[in-house]
C-alpha cells in the first residue's frame, strides 16, 4: 500500500465491534487535541459521501437487491467493493489533502473494518482475505490504529439503548466472531502500527487508556498530560 508518511500530518484510526465506542471515541480524541490548538479533523468510513450514503441505506436495512423471489440484502464481496470505493474516495477527498496540510486525522474506522467485517461474513471466511486486501492496496496505511475491545455481551447492552433500528452486522452470534477477530486484528495488518486499549469501564476511563497510546505510539501530536 501507498504511504502517506511523508506528509507532514497524522492519521489515527479507532476501530473495533458495533457498540465498542469508536465513534463516541474519536470525537473526544479529536475534541481533546483539538483543545491544545491542533487542527484536527474528524472523519468517518461509512463516508458522508454518495458512496458512503448508499452504504448506510444498506446497512440501515433501506435498500435491497431485487430477485426473483423477492428483495435480499446485498452479497459480502458486494459490500466489500462498495466498502474500498467509499474508501478510495474518502481518501481523495479528506485524508490525504488534510494531511498535506499538516492536520491529524481522527477516523472513526478504516481498512480494518473492511478486513474484518468481509471476512467474517464471507463464506470461505479468512481465505477471502487477500481479495479484500487487494480491493484495499491503494489506501494507505494510517499511522496509528486503536482496536478498542469490548466483550460483545458489553457492545450488545450498549446498542440496546440507541434509537435506530438494528443494522445489518448488529446480530448477536455474528457480532461474537467480530470480536474474536479483532483481537487478533495486528494479524490482519502485520506492516501496520496497531494498539489494543480495553473499552470496559467508564468513557472517561476509555478515553484516557486512548490518550496514553496515543502518547506511547509516539507520533508528531501534542497529547495533554491526564
Amino acid at each position: 500500500m501507498p504511504s502517506l508518511r511523508s506528509d507532514r500530518g497524522c492519521f489515527i484510526v479507532i476501530e473495533g465491534i458495533d457498540g465498542c465506542g469508536s465513534t463516541t471515541h474519536s470525537k473526544r480524541l479529536a475534541k481533546t487535541l483539538k483543545g491544545v490548538g491542533q487542527d484536527v479533523r474528524l472523519t468517518c468510513e461509512p463516508t458522508s459521501g454518495p458512496i458512503g450514503a448508499l452504504i448506510r441505506q444498506v446497512l440501515q436495512k433501506r435498500l435491497f437487491v431485487p430477485d426473483a423471489s423477492g428483495p435480499r440484502a446485498f452479497a459480502w464481496s458486494t459490500m466489500a467493493l462498495l466498502f474500498a470505493a467509499d474508501r478510495l474516495d474518502h481518501i481523495d477527498s479528506v485524508v490525504a489533502p488534510a494531511l498535506r496540510e499538516g492536520a491529524v486525522v481522527v477516523s472513526d474506522r478504516y481498512y480494518l473494518s473492511s478486513l474484518v467485517y468481509q471476512s467474517v461474513t464471507a463464506p470461505d471466511g479468512a481465505g477471502a482475505l487477500p481479495w479484500i486486501t487487494e480491493l484495499n492496496r491503494q489506501a494507505p496505511p494510517p499511522d496509528l490504529t486503536i482496536v478498542i475491545d469490548v466483550p460483545a455481551s458489553v457492545a450488545a447492552e450498549r446498542r440496546a439503548t440507541r434509537t435506530h433500528a438494528t443494522e445489518i452486522f448488529e446480530i448477536p452470534e455474528l457480532q461474537e466472531r467480530l470480536a474474536r477477530v479483532y483481537a487478533y486484528a495486528e494479524e490482519l495488518v502485520p506492516k501496520d502500527r496497531l494498539l489494543h486499549v480495553s473499552g470496559v469501564g467508564a468513557q472517561d476511563e476509555v478515553a484516557l487508556r486512548i490518550l496514553h497510546a496515543v502518547r506511547a505510539a509516539e507520533l508528531p501530536v501534542i497529547v495533554p498530560d491526564a
